[in-house]
């Protein structure tokens, strides 16, 4: 998940540094790469200065230290950032349990996430992760998700997609994406449609609202200037913090309805066919437990949700711009389609599409869904580069910054090149993937921590692409439009991505 809890030191800068902030602007570039550090404040006006930028100001300056971590002082406390591979590894696995989450990011978001296991650490996050993993390696798990994305699909999205292009519209993808996502995702964790993706396009489904307010309201807690702000305006319920606590109690409430009605069906032994397809989502696999409480079930789902719909649309908002940019990578893929898809693509067909695959991984190599993730020293340490790490400090690693380093992905590593991640064997002529060592491409996190849902976000999002551009080519509404990469708990494009969506000709095979 990710976190931007290295700007919290500076959520105590009192306001009057912003006037300050308006004069150093004036003589300042903000896209220094090295900030220059003060007396007391540190670095604080340069972290001010690029807060809406603070992805890449990241990878700017963490490219240009020897060793790709950078060591930033802010009113005498210490947060270190790092996209050195090594440091990654030693911080994700070698010393794993010296770096958990810490209370401060656990208690920014726990109105939200609950004890969810994103948001926890220690033995809570251990048992949640056993029983977990062991649901995520089922088959049937994998058949139910293929079977809920080809519906979602068949019905839904295919459907907006066609509709648009006879009408000659515009859409904004990323919502369309994240609408999709939202609706997949909560069939998968919980068996419950919230039909939030229609041809109407209206937000009407009162869970999915709050589930939008909630993650943006929670996302702004963790950037917010002045960290008492939130918290007083918990306590007076007033503002942001109101809605927050009416949105997490609609989700909430909402959950828990869904969670007893799952139990009931149980009991009466009438879930085995939900809808016609087989009653295999988590929630069903986790309530069969009845020494889970309630509230855990409700805690792990929710996390289950933020994870799979932001994430996956996230990722695919901006492979569909990438792939429109690159007519070379377009044609591949369809030519790919072309030799491999029998029908309508499913898990035999997906699986062995290697350039998708590929591509994807390359997007998300530039684009992260997670951009930043951050952990607290619980005791003191040395990273392998020689840093000095002390209890209680915030050390990050910027994935973001990880897949724009020329010492890492070579001198085109700005280029969207999904070959980089194939291998010809010039025998056959066939092309097999290379995957990339994870502490070198943390995308789904690494060592105890790396993502569950790995496998499961690739074929949903193998299937989307298959389904889509087989279907339909994706044109940016304007121009030369060139989208601005922004985060809260995950990455988007700001303002969203306005398309327009042309149908193919039923027949590709010139691609072939």
């Amino acid at each position: 998940m990710l976190e931007l809890s290295w700007f919290l030191p500076i959520l105590l800068i009192p306001s009057f540094t912003f006037i300050f902030l308006i004069f150093f602007n004036t003589s300042k570039s903000s896209s220094s790469k090295l900030p220059k550090s003060y007396p007391i404040i540190g670095s604080s006006f340069t972290l001010l200065a690029n807060f809406y930028r603070h992805n890449q100001w990241a990878a700017e300056v963490l490219s240009a230290c020897p060793t790709n971590t950078y060591v930033i002082t802010l009113l005498g406390a210490r947060v270190v950032i790092t996209a050195n591979p090594e440091n990654v590894q030693h911080i994700l696995k070698d010393h794993f349990s010296n770096y958990p989450k810490g209370e401060i990011l656990r208690n920014i978001l726990s109105d939200f996430l609950g004890n969810g296991i994103f948001n926890t650490d220690g033995a809570n996050w251990k048992f949640q992760r056993q029983i977990s993993s062991h649901e995520f390696n089922t088959k049937s798990l994998r058949k139910f998700i293929e079977d809920v994305v080809k519906m979602e699909l068949n019905d839904r999205l295919v459907p907006v997609l066609s509709t648009t292009a006879e009408r000659n519209t515009e859409i904004d993808l990323q919502d369309i994406l994240q609408r999709f996502a939202f609706d997949n995702i909560c069939k998968i964790s919980f068996g419950y449609d919230p039909s939030y993706l229609s041809l109407s396009l209206e937000k009407s489904t009162e869970f999915a609202v709050a589930f939008e307010d909630a993650t943006r309201i929670s996302s702004e807690r963790i950037g917010h200037m002045i960290h008492l702000v939130w918290r007083v305006k918990r306590f007076l319920n007033i503002g942001s913090e109101k809605r927050l606590r009416q949105a997490t109690a609609t989700i909430r409430e909402s959950a828990r309805k869904i969670v007893r009605q799952k139990k009931q069906e149980l009991k009466d032994k009438s879930s085995s066919v939900l809808d016609g397809i087989e009653a295999a989502d988590l929630l069903s696999r986790f309530v069969k437990d009845d020494n889970l409480d309630e509230d855990f079930v409700i805690d792990i789902v929710i996390s289950f949700i933020l994870a799979g719909q932001d994430t996956t649309s996230a990722a695919l908002t901006w492979f569909f711009w990438l792939v429109s940019c690159n007519p070379r990578v377009e044609k591949e893929i369809l030519k790919e389609i072309n030799q491999t898809a029998q029908g309508e693509a499913g898990y035999d067909d997906v699986k062995d599409m290697v350039y998708i695959h590929a591509s994807l991984c390359e997007s998300m190599r530039l684009y992260p869904p997670v951009p930043i993730d951050s952990k607290e020293a619980a005791n003191d340490d040395i990273l392998p580069d020689g840093t000095v790490v002390k209890k209680g400090m915030r050390v990050s690693y910027s994935s973001y910054a990880m897949g724009r380093l020329e010492n890492l992905w070579g001198s085109d590593y700005n280029e969207f090149k999904p070959e980089r991640w194939l291998e010809k064997d010039y025998i056959t002529g066939n092309l097999s993937f290379v995957s990339k060592d994870s502490y070198m491409y943390p995308v789904f996190q690494a060592g105890p921590r790396i993502c569950l849902g790995k496998e499961m976000a690739f074929l949903q999002m193998k299937m989307v692409v298959v389904e889509v551009l087989r279907r339909f080519q994706v044109v940016p509404a304007m121009n030369d439009f060139e989208p601005v990469f922004i985060s809260y708990l995950t990455s988007k494009m700001k303002g969203g991505f306005p398309v327009k969506i042309q149908k193919r000709t039923t027949d590709f095979s010139h691609f072939g």
